[in-house]
């Protein structure tokens, strides 16, 4: 059915269009290199795959995360939490009058 609408059209396109001049005809181009077998032919075992979701978190992970977001949080407001160490020297924490 398909072969016939494919014809059918153009038939059609050939009757509305006129055919190109010179030597600029349509080339069928066949394909020089054969297609690459398939490369996993046999079932996966499951049971030899450890599934890890890469975006849970540890608990620590993510009291760590929490810290960052709530360091950030406060900054927009002008309250610097910063780090208690930088590069292993213990930072003394910024306050004090204003």
């Amino acid at each position: 059915m398909l072969d016939l609408i494919v014809r059918m059209l153009t038939w059609v396109l050939s009757l509305c269009t006129p055919p190109p001049p010179g030597r600029h005809r349509l080339v069928v181009l066949t394909p020089a290199v054969p297609a690459p077998p398939p490369r996993h032919t046999e079932p996966l075992d499951a049971a030899a795959h450890s599934l890890v979701r890469p975006y849970v978190l540890t608990p620590e992970e993510h009291r760590r995360q929490r810290e960052r977001r709530r360091a950030l949080y406060l900054a927009t407001l002008g309250i610097d939490t910063g780090p208690r160490h930088i590069h292993g020297v213990r930072v003394p924490v910024a306050g004090g009058a204003r």
